[in-house]
């Protein structure tokens, strides 16, 4: 995930120095998106070429891009411009690790030709990146994103005649790309002209004047033909026509535009928006902004409404959210679609994990798994390590990295081992790399941090596409590595035809998984209420068994971490074997109960706590009513495939934590003692 930011001024003067305080602001407003490089692109000095452009691109924080700046004295920082657009990022890895040059704004040429932004992923970069390479076009950086400034200047050296409009040659370089895609491109071509699209990424635009506006609705733009010629005349008529177009009504124009991800990078500017829709392009030539489509779909809104924002720069920056961990749990249906995007495809029932593909052969050939991780990671590999067994047929061993290395556990060269990090930097986790490379043993890395070490230093390996994760205590990093490691299973049993079956099952429940995330999200209000009876406790017990073992552990160490309540994750199974002595009329007690395999056993353990006068808060699945008459609170959650209902069961959990932190009066993202990323043993 990355922060975009672009501003053009139309006919309002502004020094370069306040364009320069414009964008970096609104990068400062997007840092939560992205904070290991940042880029800004901007008209030139004017004195050898007035069209040319500059690009000024730092690794680390914005902070460290704005100092970079104001070192350089090859700028007049103090030179009024007229109309002027600049374009500006913040970077959160995805292809290449932190480096200015893996940094946006990505460039065609050494001569700044096209610039632009981006924030997603582009699928097919390497098939589009072989055919540009074929044709003469040379590369700098390691990310997907260099192919669109590449692809959009090979149309236009190869374009049909110089009517071509900007918009023109955007519409066919998006026509070529697959994935994810928020884009803002910028032309020595088309100087102080913007186009902008997106699709499957966010992106709206702010419009500031100090006159009235043409309109309040912007009427969308539809390509009438197919043929070049066609196109060509009506980017030709666009360009001239101001009825569909949104502009001033001021003989002089003036008008300002603002692009961005988010809308906490525009509102202190102007509360009016347009949100852009998939496949929407925005252009805005000589102070006029109109909408492009390439084809209008049965049922489509023929327009876009500029929208008011209700709303103070405070409350947006984490939206509607008090706490950044509550958006990044509210964020999980996106996250975990993130996850899955490019790699499964429902049609066919394939998954395909680029980055261990051409490991596959010998990962079949090992004689077993071994997965490694700290904290929540760990938790991610206890919660997969039933089904990977299940779907690899292969003994599959969790460890605790920093046990694993006391231990100094026997590890042979035909071992595979799963090194699972947000971060990718956790210090435990590192040294038993080191270790289990040392010993041969072929090394697979599932972080969500590229240019991390746990990624350079494995053999091959998964990046979870969660984006950043904020509040110090994990939860859609959580979602997203279970998600990984289940397509990995997926993958390993792809040529087994007695699994076949059980694969459909699994990859349909994962087709489903963002929309019953959803559902869970909608019980906030629900867990609420039973988190204000709960709040003031001193324990907290939380059971279950089977594929909820590793529920209750996740649960019971985010309310740990958050609320500093003592809780504890139990086997149901061990219930008789010590735990049970805790349970009476005052001490609370979650138990995770789904219709499952040990559905029976659970219900048995249940019996066990109400017989000592227990009164369980039960997580079940919905119009279970044979376990609501034994609870004393329930939360019902909607069914999935077994392997994947813990997915459901944490979001409750992780919900049930921050309410209760928030209650008791704690910093949710901050929780005393502890560090977003381990980098100590």
């Amino acid at each position: 995930m990355c922060g975009i930011f672009a501003y053009l001024n139309y006919r309002v003067p502004q020094t370069r120095k306040d364009i320069f305080t414009t964008l970096l602001k609104g990068l400062q407003r997007l840092e939560y998106r992205g904070y290991d490089s940042a880029g800004v692109a901007v008209d030139g000095t004017g004195k050898d070429d007035k069209n040319s452009i500059c690009l000024f691109k730092k690794k680390g924080k914005v902070k460290a891009l704005d100092e970079e700046l104001y070192k350089n004295d090859s700028l007049d920082m103090d030179m009024e411009l007229d109309t002027h657009f600049g374009i500006a990022h913040t970077r959160w890895a995805t292809h290449g690790e932190p480096s200015a040059v893996n940094s946006h704004p990505q460039r065609s040429d050494k001569n700044n030709e096209f610039v632009v932004i981006h924030n997603g992923i582009i699928t097919n970069y390497k098939e589009l990146k072989k055919y540009l390479v074929s044709k003469g076009y040379e590369f700098e950086s390691e990310t997907d994103t260099e192919v669109i400034p590449k692809l959009i200047k090979y149309l236009y050296d190869n374009r049909e005649s110089n009517c071509v409009s900007f918009s023109t040659l955007v519409e066919r370089v998006i026509q070529q790309l697959e994935g994810a895609f928020a884009l803002v491109f910028k032309s020595v071509h088309f100087p102080g002209e913007a186009v902008a699209t997106r699709r499957g990424s966010p992106l709206l635009i702010g419009v500031r004047s100090q006159y009235k506006l043409s309109t309040e609705q912007i009427p969308i733009q539809y390509n009438s033909g197919d043929s070049r010629i066609d196109i060509q005349n009506k980017n030709y008529i666009n360009k001239v026509d101001s009825s569909n177009a949104l502009h001033s009504v001021h003989d002089r124009m003036a008008v300002e535009f603002y692009f961005a991800s988010d809308a906490s990078a525009i509102i202190e500017h102007t509360n009016k928006v347009i949100y852009l829709e998939d496949d929407d392009i925005a252009a805005v030539a000589e102070g006029k902004l109109s909408l492009h489509r390439m084809s209008r779909s049965a049922g489509e809104d023929p327009v876009r409404v500029i929208q008011t924002l209700q709303m103070e720069l405070q409350q947006i920056m984490k939206g509607n959210f008090k706490a950044f961990m509550q958006k990044e749990i509210f964020e999980q249906p996106e996250s975990v679609f993130n996850t899955m995007r490019g790699r499964i495809c429902f049609d066919t029932n394939t998954v395909v994990l680029g980055g261990l593909k051409d490991h596959l052969k010998e990962i079949k050939r090992c004689r077993r798994l071994i997965i490694i991780g700290c904290g929540t990671s760990f938790h991610a590999g206890v919660a997969t390590r039933q089904i990977l067994e299940e779907l690899t047929e292969l003994p599959v061993m969790v460890e605790l990295a920093s046990d694993f290395l006391d231990r100094t556990t026997p590890v042979y060269r035909d071992d595979v081992c799963f090194f699972i990090s947000q971060s990718g930097e956790t210090a435990d986790t590192l040294m038993a790399l080191r270790y289990c490379k040392e010993r041969g043993a072929l090394t697979v890395g599932v972080t969500n941090t590229v240019g991390s070490s746990i990624s350079r230093e494995t053999d091959c390996g998964v990046h979870i596409n969660a984006g950043p994760e904020i509040g110090v205590a994990s939860t859609k990093a959580y979602t997203s590595q279970f998600v990984s490691l289940v397509m990995f299973g997926l993958m390993m049993s792809e040529d087994r035809l007695s699994l076949q079956k059980r694969r459909e099952e699994i990859i349909d429940g994962l087709r489903k998984l963002p929309e019953l995330i959803r559902e869970v999200l909608a019980l906030d209000k629900k867990i609420k209420s039973i988190a204000d009876e709960l709040y003031q406790q001193k324990s907290l017990l939380v059971m279950g068994r089977g594929y909820h073992y590793a529920t209750c552990l996740e649960g019971a160490l985010k309310i740990k971490e958050i609320t500093y309540m003592h809780s504890e994750g139990i086997l149901a199974g061990e219930l008789k074997h010590g735990p049970l002595a805790l349970i009476d009329y005052h001490m609370p007690v979650i138990m995770v109960i789904m219709r499952d395999a040990c559905y029976i056993k659970c219900h048995n353990a249940l019996q066990q706590v109400t017989a000592r006068q227990g009164r369980p808060i039960i997580l079940c699945c919905q119009d279970d009513s044979e376990i609501s008459k034994m609870a004393y609170k329930t939360i019902e959650l909607p069914h999935t495939v077994d392997c994947l209902q813990g997915i459901l069961c944490v979001i409750p959990l992780q919900l049930m934590s921050f309410h209760l932190a928030v209650l008791r009066g704690y910093d949710v993202d901050c929780p005393r003692n502890l560090a977003k990323s381990v980098t100590v043993e």
